[in-house]
C-alpha cells in the first residue's frame, strides 16, 4: 500500500494583510526551494484590508483613506494576479503545492476541488465562473465570475481564487466571501457590485475549516499534519520587504 504524501497544516491565523502575504510568499519560496512540504492553511485579515493584484496599477484614490468600525481599511498587495479583493467577513484559503502538469486552468481546477467537496458537503453547491471581455476593466475580483472562480448556482461568487506559478511550484490562495459589511462593501465598490448569499446558519468557521480539511485530505490523497509558525520562521516572514 502506497504511503500518502504528507502535508504541512498550519492553524487558522488571523494577522493584518502584509503579514499574511508575507506568510504565502515564503511558504512558495520555501517550498520551491526543497526546504517545506505542500501546505494548506487558513486565514483572517484584521485590520480589513483590500488586496490589489500583483499586476494591478489602477485603483480609486479613495480606497486610501476607507475607515471600518474606527480602523483604517489596509491596502496591500498580493504576489498572485487578478483584481481586488475586500477582506472582511470573509474567510481566505491557501494552497503551497508542486508537481501539478497542465495549464493554469487545469491546475486552478484541481486545487479547487476540494473547495467545491467541502462546501457540497456544508450544503453549497458550486460550479466554475465563466467571464466575459469585461473582466480586465472590472476592478472588483468578485464583480465578475472567471473559469478560476466559484459560483452558487444562483450565480453569486463565492470563492475567486488568484495563482502564482514558479519553477513547477504553485501558490493559489483565494477569499471565501461569508459575511461582508454591506456598507463597506458598497463604499468599495459600489452598490451594483453588492449581492449576498444564504450560506447555512450557525456555521462557524471552525466548522467550514474542519470540513474543508477532510475535504483536502480526500481529494488530493494526502495526510496533513499540524504544525504551527515558529519562531525562527515568524523572523524570516517578518524580515520580507511588503510589495506594495
Amino acid at each position: 500500500m502506497d504511503s500518502k504524501q504528507i502535508w504541512r497544516l498550519i492553524p487558522l491565523l488571523e494577522a493584518t494583510g502584509n503579514v499574511q502575504m508575507a506568510v504565502d510568499r515564503w511558504l512558495l519560496e520555501q517550498h520551491l526551494s526543497g526546504q517545506h512540504p505542500p501546505t494548506l492553511r487558513f486565514y483572517t485579515w484584521s485590520p480589513p484590508a483590500i488586496s490589489l493584484g500583483y499586476h494591478q496599477k489602477k485603483y480609486p484614490e479613495h480606497w486610501q483613506h476607507l475607515t471600518w468600525q474606527g480602523e483604517k481599511v489596509d491596502l496591500v498587495r498580493r504576489p498572485t494576479g487578478g483584481r481586488a479583493v475586500l477582506h472582511q467577513g470573509d474567510l481566505t484559503y491557501a494552497v503551497v503545492n508542486s508537481g501539478l502538469n497542465g495549464s493554469r486552468v487545469e491546475a486552478y481546477q484541481k486545487i479547487c476541488e476540494f473547495l467545491i467537496l467541502g462546501w457540497s458537503q456544508l450544503g453549497v453547491d458550486l460550479h466554475y465562473g465563466a467571464a466575459g471581455r469585461g473582466y480586465i476593466h472590472n476592478p472588483d475580483c468578485f464583480g465578475t465570475a472567471t473559469d478560476a472562480d466559484l459560483v452558487t448556482v444562483d450565480g453569486y461568487k463565492l470563492i475567486g481564487s488568484a495563482q502564482l506559478r514558479r519553477s513547477g511550484a504553485i501558490l493559489q490562495h483565494g477569499s471565501m466571501r461569508l459575511q461582508p459589511d454591506t456598507k463597506l462593501f458598497t463604499e468599495v465598490f459600489g452598490a451594483e457590485s453588492f449581492t449576498n448569499v444564504q450560506l447555512p446558519q450557525n456555521l462557524s468557521i471552525e466548522q467550514m475549516i474542519a470540513v474543508l480539511i477532510a475535504a483536502a485530505s480526500d481529494c488530493f490523497g494526502i495526510e496533513l499534519t499540524v504544525q504551527p509558525l515558529s519562531e525562527d520562521e515568524w523572523k524570516a516572514i517578518l524580515a520580507l520587504p511588503p510589495l506594495l
